[in-house]
């Protein structure tokens, strides 16, 4: 008996390939729909469309399609953790959690009871097997590549896991739905905040922390404007501060720098070259590894945000975290992202940034 593979059927013209793929190749195929908000009163999630498209690709390609929310968990296990790192002043990052928790971690529960032995996404990665085990590589296609949002994905799920547009480029993606007569092969790509959509942020935050003003200043503690709350500004982050002319200052833009919630004040400097706007070190919590620990100390690469270009790294790492060192400046480093740590197209795991 051919074991079954349950594919993560969103909606998009990704996961509906994958799906494609994987009965071509032979694969005894099912589909489950996750839902994982509730709330839909604005219109901006797009729960009640999304749901309408995946059952119009099971449709087409003669598979059963499940339906679940995992509302409760996402909002235990993803979105307290968000609104928590948001309150604190961090920059978290939703999308990573939810691959951790939710897609990987409650979904692939859930595929058990489905009898399933993969789960199948439409995730840009690719999983190979390499002497010692598994390994979790970058896309063929370094534009779409998602590695970095999984590389926090428990380790054990790399077994049970199945990514088969790794070798794809994006544009063969989209032929290949369009060949397929997929009802999706327009759809465009989902943007936004994982399961939530996209909203206008600041509002939507504001639904959920109480927006607190304060001091905009400079490095000298000038005050140079006020600022409507600190969740709502990104450390790198020009425009949308409210400062004019400054008379006896340079003529520049101005800059997030930093953010002290002690005192609840923004920190700007002026210029985009502000050597204040980059670190050449950083240092993180706990890492999760994917892949057999390395050495206590190692060489390799970082990256901090999606479709960022990884820069060479040494890390220094053991119980507590990582110390990375690197000798080209990273900007706008901000606490509560996440840092991958890769070895060529390898990606070994990572960690928060604290």
């Amino acid at each position: 008996m051919r074991a079954r593979t349950i594919i993560a059927l969103s909606g998009g013209v990704d996961s509906a390939v994958a799906a494609l793929l994987l009965l071509r190749a032979g694969h005894d195929v099912e589909a489950l729909h996750m839902t994982n908000w509730a709330e839909d009163e604005d219109g901006y999630c797009t729960a009640a469309a999304d749901w309408q498209a995946a059952r119009s690709v099971a449709e087409a390609l003669n598979i059963p399609v499940h339906r679940v929310s995992f509302a409760a968990e996402y909002r235990e296990r993803v979105f307290a953790d968000f609104l928590a790192g948001y309150a604190a002043g961090h920059t978290p990052n939703p999308d990573i959690l939810c691959n951790r928790e939710v897609k990987f971690g409650a979904c692939l529960a859930y595929v058990d009871r489905l009898g399933g032995a993969y789960l199948a996404t439409g995730h840009y990665a690719r999983i190979e097997h390499r002497p010692g085990g598994l390994r979790l590589l970058r896309a063929v296609d370094a534009h779409k590549d998602q590695s970095y949002f999984l590389h926090q994905m428990p380790r054990s799920a790399l077994s049970r896991a199945l990514f088969p547009l790794g070798q794809l480029e994006k544009s063969a993606v989209r032929t290949l739905a369009r060949e397929a007569r997929l009802p999706v092969s327009e759809r465009p790509d989902s943007t936004g905040i994982c399961f939530i959509g996209e909203r206008p942020f600041r509002a939507f935050l504001a639904q959920y922390l109480t927006p607190s003003p304060g001091p905009i200043e400079t490095p000298e503690g000038v005050q140079v404007g006020t600022h409507s709350g600190l969740m709502f500004h990104t450390l790198g982050q020009r425009g949308g501060l409210g400062i004019g002319g400054r008379q006896g200052l340079p003529d520049l833009p101005w800059y997030v720098a930093a953010k002290d919630p002690t005192r609840n004040a923004l920190i700007v400097v002026q210029g985009v070259d502000h050597p204040l706007l980059s670190s050449h070190a950083l240092r993180t919590g706990p890492v999760q590894w994917l892949t057999d620990p390395p050495a206590a100390t190692f060489a390799g690469e970082i990256q901090i945000r999606h479709r960022q270009r990884a820069v060479p790294a040494d890390v220094v790492w053991n119980a507590d975290g990582a110390t990375v060192t690197l000798p080209q400046a990273l900007r706008a480093v901000a606490p509560g992202q996440y840092a991958a740590f890769y070895q060529g197209e390898e990606c070994l795991g990572g960690a928060v940034i604290r």
